[in-house]
């Protein structure tokens, strides 16, 4: 398993719905709103990606997925206000 980080930016609503349903089927938990991350092996990751571009089609957008190493993930830090 690998940590990744996915992030998307596609303008069609419907298209980025349905990039975020995938992301979900896939086990990542939403991070912000166009952002997923969680552990997904690399056959999975591939998956994922050949999924994302057929859900993506002819649409403008741009999806990457970025590896983390756990060294890095150590060293995360993350600030959250809530009101």
């Amino acid at each position: 398993m690998g940590y990744v980080i996915l992030i998307y930016d596609i303008p069609d609503d419907r298209v980025r719905h349905k990039v975020s349903e995938r992301c979900k089927d896939y086990g990542l938990d939403r991070i912000q709103y166009s952002a997923f991350a969680g552990d997904i092996d690399r056959n999975r990751r591939e998956e994922l990606m050949l999924r994302l571009r057929k859900t993506l089609g002819k649409k403008d957008g741009n999806i990457r997925i970025q590896p983390v190493c756990s060294r890095d993930l150590s060293l995360a830090k993350e600030i959250i206000v809530e009101s």
